[in-house]
């Protein structure tokens, strides 16, 4: 798998992982729990981006 596609394959996993994690902090009343899973949806956000740009520049 190119570069650019596994960034941007690990950037939506990631995406998904931080969602599940922000809704069980949130069911669970778990405000450290919450902030994790917020931190990491913007973190696969960022890097399912950096995996289109190499995509688009071919690396």
């Amino acid at each position: 798998m190119k570069s650019g596609n596994r960034d941007q394959a690990e950037g939506t996993f990631h995406q998904m992982k931080g969602k599940l994690k922000e809704v069980a902090g949130k069911l669970s009343d778990n405000p450290k729990l919450k902030a994790e899973g917020a931190v990491e949806k913007i973190a696969g956000k960022v890097q399912e981006k950096i995996g289109q740009v190499k995509k688009v520049l071919g690396k």
